[in-house]
C-alpha cells in the first residue's frame, strides 16, 4: 500500500512552522516533499534550541519529517532557474515569504503559472495578500493577540495569556493542507491550478468558533474565564485533595450523575442549577458548592467514581504523564524515526495509512539526488554549483 498522496510532489519553500506543518502533513500522506533551505544556514528552526537532538533543534524535528532537504540559494539567477525547473515537475508549491517577496526572483505564482499552468501555489502570510496590513510580517504571538484568542485565554487574575503552543501557526498549516488537497481535487476535475491565499489572522479569527459567534449573536465580548467554559457549567478545572481534575459536564443528565457522586443531590432540586442555561447564569454560586466538595477526596478517587458514573473528567497531565498514558501508548503517538523522536500524525486511514519513511533531514542531504533524478544534473554540474555557493552538498 502507498500513501494517499504518493502521486503528488511538493516543493516547499517555507520556513519555521505554518508552512512546514502543512508540508509535513502532506508528506505523512505519502507526498514527495522537497524542502528548499538556505545553504549553510537552513530553516531558522534548526537552531531554535536547546533542546537539540545531535545538532538539530527539537523544534525543527517537530515539523519536518518525511521530507527531502535541498540546500539552494534561489536569490541567485542559477538558483532561481533551478526552482523553475523543479516546479515543472511538481504539483504544489508552498511559500511563506512576505507579499511580493518572491516576485523579484520570478518565483511568484504569476511567473510559475506560465511554466506549469495547473500548479497549486499556496502562499502563507501573517495578514494575507490584500488589505491594509498585507505588508506586515506576522508572528503567532501577535496574531493570538490581534485575533482575540488571548482575550479569552487566562483568568481575571492572570490577565490575557497566549496558548502554550503556536496555535495560529499550526492551525494555518492544517488549513493549508486542507486547501491544497481541495485544490488538487479541483485540478483533477478541471485541469486548472490555482493560487491559495492563507493568512494567520484569517485562520485565527475563523477558529474563534463559538467565542466569535457568542459575540456576533449577542454584541457582548467574551472575557477571561480561566479554565471555565463560556457556555457550559460546570466545565473547568477543580482542585482535589492532592491535585487538579478537569470536570467536563456537557449536559443535564451528566450533571445529575455528578451530583449523586459528589453528595450534592440537593442541587438537583435547586431551580438555579436544573438546566445548563440556569447554571451558566448562576455560575459563581454553583462553582462555590463544587469547589468545596471536590477537595474532600483525592484525584484518583474522583477519576474512578466519576468514570463509573459516566461523567466526563480527566487529570491535568504533564508531558511526562501524557506519554506514559496507556491510551496514548496504545495509539502509538510517540515515534522513533531511526533514533530521532517524533509525535505521530493523528490521522488513521484504513486503506492508505500514514507513512513514516524519513526522519527530519540533515541540511542539504538530498540535494544531489533530487537534482540528478529530476533535472538530470551531472556530478560535474553539481560540483560547479556547489563551488559557486548556489547549492550545498
Amino acid at each position: 500500500m502507498t500513501g494517499a498522496l504518493s502521486h503528488i510532489r511538493v516543493l516547499d519553500l517555507s520556513r519555521v512552522l505554518a508552512g512546514p506543518w502543512a508540508s509535513q502533513t502532506l508528506g505523512d500522506m505519502g507526498a514527495d516533499v522537497i524542502k528548499v533551505e538556505r545553504p549553510g544556514v537552513g530553516d531558522d528552526t534548526r537552531h531554535w534550541g536547546p533542546p537539540f537532538v545531535g545538532d538539530t533543534a527539537a523544534y525543527f524535528l517537530s515539523c519536518n519529517r518525511n521530507k527531502k532537504s535541498l540546500a539552494l540559494d534561489f536569490t541567485t539567477e542559477e538558483g532561481a532557474q533551478i526552482i523553475r525547473d523543479l516546479v515543472a515537475q511538481c504539483d504544489v508549491v508552498i511559500e511563506n515569504f512576505k507579499v511580493g517577496g518572491l516576485q523579484k526572483y520570478g518565483l511568484d505564482y504569476a511567473s510559475l503559472k506560465k511554466i506549469k499552468p495547473d500548479l497549486i501555489y499556496c502562499s502563507i502570510t501573517g495578514f494575507g495578500q490584500t488589505g491594509p496590513y498585507a505588508h506586515r510580517a506576522g508572528y503567532d504571538f501577535l496574531i493570538q493577540g490581534m485575533a482575540g484568542l488571548m482575550s479569552v485565554t487566562g483568568s481575571p487574575q492572570s490577565g490575557p495569556m497566549k496558548v502554550g503552543v503556536a496555535l495560529a501557526d499550526i492551525m494555518t498549516g492544517l488549513y493549508a493542507s486542507i486547501a491544497i488537497q481541495g485544490a488538487l481535487i479541483h485540478r483533477d476535475h478541471s485541469g486548472i491550478g490555482q493560487h491559495i491565499d492563507l493568512s494567520l489572522l484569517d485562520v485565527q479569527v475563523a477558529t474563534m468558533a463559538n467565542q466569535a459567534l457568542n459575540y456576533l449573536a449577542s454584541g457582548v465580548a467574551p472575557g477571561l474565564l480561566g479554565n471555565a467554559h463560556p457556555n457550559i457549567v460546570p466545565y473547568q478545572a477543580f482542585a482535589t485533595s492532592d491535585g487538579h481534575i478537569i470536570l467536563a459536564v456537557g449536559n443535564d443528565k451528566q450533571f445529575q450523575s455528578f451530583c449523586r457522586v459528589a453528595g450534592l443531590k440537593g442541587l438537583l432540586e435547586d431551580e438555579r442549577f436544573i438546566r445548563n442555561e440556569d447554571r451558566v447564569k448562576h455560575r459563581t454560586d454553583l462553582v462555590t458548592f463544587i469547589s468545596g466538595v471536590m477537595k474532600q477526596h483525592s484525584l484518583d478517587w474522583w477519576l474512578e467514581k466519576l468514570e463509573e458514573a459516566g461523567v466526563p473528567c480527566g487529570p491535568i497531565n504533564t508531558m511526562e504523564r501524557v506519554f506514559d498514558d496507556p491510551q496514548v501508548q496504545h495509539r502509538g503517538l510517540e515515534l522513533d524515526l531511526e533514533g530521532t523522536p517524533g509525535v505521530a500524525n493523528p490521522i488513521h486511514y484504513s486503506e492508505s495509512p500514514i507513512v513514516y519513511e524519513k526522519p527530519p533531514p540533515q541540511l542539504g542531504q538530498d540535494g544531489p539526488a533530487v537534482l540528478q533524478d529530476l533535472l538530470k544534473m551531472t556530478s560535474d554540474e553539481l560540483k560547479r554549483l556547489a563551488d559557486k555557493g548556489v547549492i550545498g552538498i
